[in-house]
Formats: C-alpha cells, structure tokens, sequence
C-alpha cells in the first residue's frame, strides 16, 4: 500500500478512536451529573426532618441575655417568647404531645455556635443583620422587632424626647447602642450630653440615683431592667420613640430547604391565625368557617401540608398550643407578662404594625 494511503488510513483510525474516547467520556460525564443530581435531594432536603423525627424531640436553643456577660448583645431576657416559638415548631412537626428541649445560652454568640455545630436544630430568636447573615444562617420571618429605645423617670418631668434636650442619656460605651443614639439624636436634632458606661449595672445605679435622665437600649433589655428595679420603677417608662429597629427571627443551618420552609411557614401560621381570628380557644370552632383562608391555615382544605413534608392539621396544632402571634406576644412580652412592652410595630399590617403573612395558596 502506498505511504500517502497508510497515512490516510492511519489518520482515519485515529479520528475514529479519538471519537470514541469523546463520547466515552461524555457518557461517564452525564452519569456523574445524573448521579451528583440525585444525591443534592438525598444530602440535603429533609434532613434536619428527618433528625427531629428520628429523636422524637426538638432540640431548640433560647439566649437567656445573662447581664454583664457581653457588650455585644442588647436584648433583654425573652426566653418565654422564645420557648413559645420553639413549641410551636416541635407541635407542628412532632403532634400534639410533641417533646422538645429548651436549650439555654448566656448570649447569642454561644447560641450562633451551638446552632452551627448541630447541637440545636433551631435557635428561637437571633438578630437579623449582615454579620448573621454570613452564608451560614438562615432565617425565618421577623417575630419580634426588638427596637433601641428610651426609658425615662417621669417623676423627673421627662415625658418625651423633646425634654431630653441638654440632658444627660446613658448607653453602654463602644457598642452599636452608644452609636445609633448619637446618630438618631443627630437626625433630630437634639443635642444631649453622652453617659458611657462599662458595666450595665453602674449604668442602672446611675439611673435610679438620677444620674441620668434616660438609658438607651433594646425595648425588652428596657423592660427588663424594669422589672428587676421593682417598687423604685413606679415612674419608669418606655418612650414610644424608636432609635433604631432590631429584628429578631429564627434561626436554622443553611443547606435544608425543607426544614427552613418548615420553620417559616409555622411563624406565617401565627400571625395569619390572629389576622384570621383563630385563637387558641376557637380552633374547633373555626374550622366550620366558610372563609377559605381559615379553612387552608386549619387544614380543612386538604393537601397543603404535603408541601412542606407535614400532615395537613399541623397549623391548627401549634395554634392550639401556643395560640395565635398577638396572644403569645401579650402573654410573653406584652400586657399579661411582667415586661409589659408595647407591640408597637409588632402589631399587625392592617393595624399600623409590620406583622403580615404570606399567603397559604
């Protein structure tokens, strides 16, 4: 056979072995996406579910806010609040007799930790901000928005912000505190003389001995401190002027779609449950409604609960158990607890508040 013919044989075998190694290798490619897309829903969706499920108990962690622990963390102690919420979810996933764990930490940083590491499943309450929200948090709706206030001694005729022009007002120094009440006295237009402190309970004796004539800090750190003043805190009271917001919502582990869907849609139930007037009393009651919202939220339109892995009855569960948003808010934080907090913006949309629900559809 001629050089030039072997040539073109040999170039011939060549591009046909080189076209079967193509698609040998575009085969086993395919196979690898179709297996890796098999198992993201087997690694991921259902997960912590399936955990919660496996254990028969929610593991819920609560921030007990303990005082001069760390500068970093503005809020009072809520952890009925909390503990309501963590019900609310362990009843909606578990049923009624639902067993859960109360998980206390001494600030949200250890609470952050626990969550990351899996010894929680959820974590009751967090901040919601940049720094949280690092690719490592996910977070359900705001619960409670917690804003940096004013608390003022009314025997001392301070009844507004206006009256503490020129007056001494103190927050805790070098903390986000200290910053956001010189910036919103600012915007006012006040000025004001600073009183830094170090330690909250000097910035408390301060207070009372009238040292200053208000302290700065997080509307339930506020209340808190309130309460433990007792029969000396006749005339304290929570200006409704708002420094600057701090929302707090639940917390999960990023990377389960399922389970956050999970923890959202049970704090949605809440407040639609208030909007909807379904309290804890009225849940057999309300399920004879006509309204088609009550009867998606109560489970009496079927096929909603597949959605999230759930049976259909687990809204009107938790509802049951812990009642409505504003019945859990007045009974943890509001008018039938010893904080005494106003709602505020945590009143409902329709009421001047920022609390609405997404819609069950």
């Amino acid at each position: 056979m001629p050089a030039a013919a072997r040539s073109v044989v040999w170039l011939k075998e060549l591009i046909t072995k080189r076209d079967t190694m193509r698609k040998s290798v575009l085969t086993s490619l395919s196979v690898a996406v179709f297996l890796f897309a098999c198992m993201v829903p087997a690694l991921h969706a259902g997960t912590t579910l399936d955990r919660v499920r496996s254990a028969a108990s929610l593991a819920c962690g609560v921030d007990t806010e303990e005082p001069e622990y760390t500068l970093d963390d503005a809020h009072g102690n809520h952890v009925a609040f909390d503990s309501d919420l963590c019900k609310a979810v362990a009843v909606a996933v578990l049923g009624r007799d639902a067993k859960f764990t109360i998980k206390p930490f001494r600030d949200e940083a250890d609470s952050l930790k626990a969550l990351a590491s899996g010894e929680i499943d959820l974590l009751a309450t967090a901040s919601v901000n940049i720094r949280t929200s690092n690719g490592s948090f996910g977070f359900a709706r705001p619960m409670f928005y917690d804003p940096q206030g004013l608390m003022v001694n009314e025997a001392t005729g301070i009844h507004s912000l206006g009256d503490l022009a020129g007056k001494k007002i103190c927050a805790l120094v070098g903390t986000e505190i200290e910053v956001q009440l010189a910036a919103y006295m600012a915007r006012e237009g006040i000025k004001y003389i600073p009183g830094p402190f170090s330690e909250e309970g000097e910035m408390e004796a301060a207070f009372v001995t009238r040292n200053c004539a208000a302290v700065s800090a997080d509307a339930s750190q506020l209340a808190y401190e309130r309460i433990a003043f007792r029969n000396m805190a006749q005339g304290f009271v929570i200006l409704p002027d708002v420094v600057a917001q701090d929302p707090l919502a639940p917390a999960y582990r990023l990377g389960d779609p399922q389970w956050a869907a999970i923890v959202d849609w049970t704090m949605q139930a809440l407040i639609q449950a208030e909007e909807s007037g379904v309290t804890q009393a009225k849940v057999a009651a309300m399920k004879k409604s006509s309204d088609m919202i009550v009867q998606r939220l109560l489970g009496v339109q079927r096929g909603y609960g597949q959605f999230l892995g759930l049976d259909d009855d687990w809204a009107a569960r938790e509802i049951e158990a812990v009642g409505n948003y504003g019945e859990l808010f007045e009974r943890d934080l509001g008018s039938g607890s010893a904080m005494k907090l106003d709602r505020g913006v945590n009143k409902l949309w329709n009421k001047g508040g920022l609390m609405i629900a997404n819609p069950i559809r």
